[in-house]
Parts: structure tokens; sequence; C-alpha cells
């Protein structure tokens, strides 16, 4: 198997390779549990240029005869990402060759690049799998209705991308996607958001989905939630939880907003938590 030139580790009989989608302008005023000028301060120090973006990984696993990919990015949706096609290609990669979608959660800059603008599937013989929790939300005529406009706009997203894939829609059951890789339900950020553990070789790796969205000001201090999370209290709660084991464990991490490094391990820091860079 060639190495692609983006951040990749081997785990056990899987390359796991981090691409990215491009970035997503936003505001740290998006965050609550902290003060934006304080937020910023931390943005500053871990040396981020623009403080507000959110950086977009997708995920793909090649190994044991699969061709995984985790998430596909906004894929232009509202002038958003859509980098994540050009660099499948330059891994090597084929919207055709990818067996199976992985979707961490529906929200738009994590399932936007499934549809083409013509709205029909990108990834025409892949099956895309996701948390039951997941689909009922989006499905769920009552919170469609109380939703404010942005609201309205993803839920109108995800029915039409999971209509347009129905054929091959299934939902993860607890068990083993492939042998050596297992959903993590970490809800909060949304009711059926997922990570995904792959355990090979004796080596391990959690991507842990949107765990994080500025991972230097949420891992310092983890009380800090975005306006994005569904359930703010329990994203906190999981959140502090994936941590934890992750120092525990010494998991190697990837993340679909950890920045373009892709991977990194958590480290313990006072009341808090630090990121180490994995670069081997």
């Amino acid at each position: 198997m060639n190495h692609p030139v983006f951040p990749f580790r081997q785990i056990g009989d899987f390359q796991i390779t981090a691409l990215s989608d491009g970035n997503m302008a936003a505001s740290l005023d998006l965050l609550s549990g902290i003060e934006p000028t304080d937020a910023g301060v931390i943005q500053h120090y871990a040396g981020i240029a623009e403080a507000g973006d959110i950086h977009i990984n997708c995920y793909l696993i090649r190994g044991r005869g699969r061709t995984i990919l985790v998430d596909t990015g906004a894929g232009m949706l509202n002038n958003v990402g859509g980098q994540l096609k050009a660099n499948l290609a330059a891994a090597g990669v084929s919207p055709d060759d990818v067996d199976t979608i992985l979707l961490t959660h529906c929200h738009p800059d994590h399932i936007g690049g499934l549809l083409d603008a013509e709205k029909q599937p990108v990834y025409k013989y892949a099956e895309i799998i996701l948390h039951p929790r997941e689909a009922e939300h989006w499905w769920d005529d009552k919170k469609r209705e109380i939703a404010n406009e942005r609201g309205q706009h993803n839920f109108r997203l995800v029915r039409q991308t999971l209509q347009a894939y129905a054929p091959k829609v299934s939902f993860f059951n607890g068990e083993n996607i492939a042998d050596g890789i297992l959903p993590v339900w970490l809800p909060g950020h949304t009711p059926g958001h997922t990570g995904f553990r792959i355990d090979s070789g004796g080596q391990s790796l959690l991507i842990w989905g949107d765990i994080v969205h500025y991972p230097h000001i949420q891992l310092a201090r983890p009380a800090v939630s975005i306006l994005f999370d569904c359930d703010p209290a329990l994203a906190e709660e999981t959140r502090k939880n994936v941590l934890e084991q992750a120092v525990r464990e010494k998991l190697l991490i990837a993340g679909m907003h950890l920045g373009p490094a892709g991977f990194a391990q958590v480290l313990s820091a006072g009341n808090g938590y630090g990121i180490s860079w994995s670069t081997e």
C-alpha cells in the first residue's frame, strides 16, 4: 500500500489517512462557558492564525480489503469545504472505490459531500452506516417543527440525503463494523453522535468525531460547549469521559475538527488537558 502525502497512521492492518475538506469560517462567539477574549488568548498562544475558523477532517480507512470513509465533509454547502473529492483522488481513491461510509453524525459539515450538485449520490457503491438514534432525531417531525431556520435547513438536508441513499442505509448495532473497527456511542453533540475505535496489531486509535471543535480551548476547558451541541450538558459529560479515557489508555486520537495534523494524543494539564500532536 503506497503511503499518501497526507497525515496517516498505520494501526495494525489498517492505514488511516486524514483528508481535509477545508476550513469553515466561524466565531468564538459560538462558545459558551468561556469569554470570547479568553478563548482568543488560548488560540493565540496555540499559534492559531484565524482564531474562529473550524477545520474539517474526514478519515479514510484502508485495510483487510476494505475502503471506508468516515464522514464526507461539507462538500461546498454554503461555500464551505469541498476539498475532500480532490484529496481523495490524490490519495489514489475514487468515490466508486469506497465500500462503506461511517457517519459520526448528520450535521452539514459531515454529510454535505454525500450528494453532488444535482443532489445525486457521490458514492454510488457505498453502504451508509449511522447510529439509529441519529436517524430518529432527523426524522422526528416535532423536532423539525420547533427548529430555527438553520435547523430547518439541516432537517431538509439530512432527509434528502438519507432518501437518496435509502437502499444502502443501515444502522450500528453495537457490533464491529469490520473485524477491528467498533462504533462508540458518544451522545450529546447530537443524539446519535458516534466515534470509531480501531484496534489492530496491538495498537489503538479513536476517531472521536466532534468531541471538540476548538481543540486547544476545549481540552484546556472541557466544560466549554458550542452552539451546535444538541445537549450541552451531555456533550460536556461525554467529552470529559473521553478525554480521561484517552489519557488513561494513551489512545491515539483523530477528530473531525482536530486540525490539519489529523492525529494527536491527550495529556493531563492542571485542571484540564493538553494536546500533543502525533507525528509518527
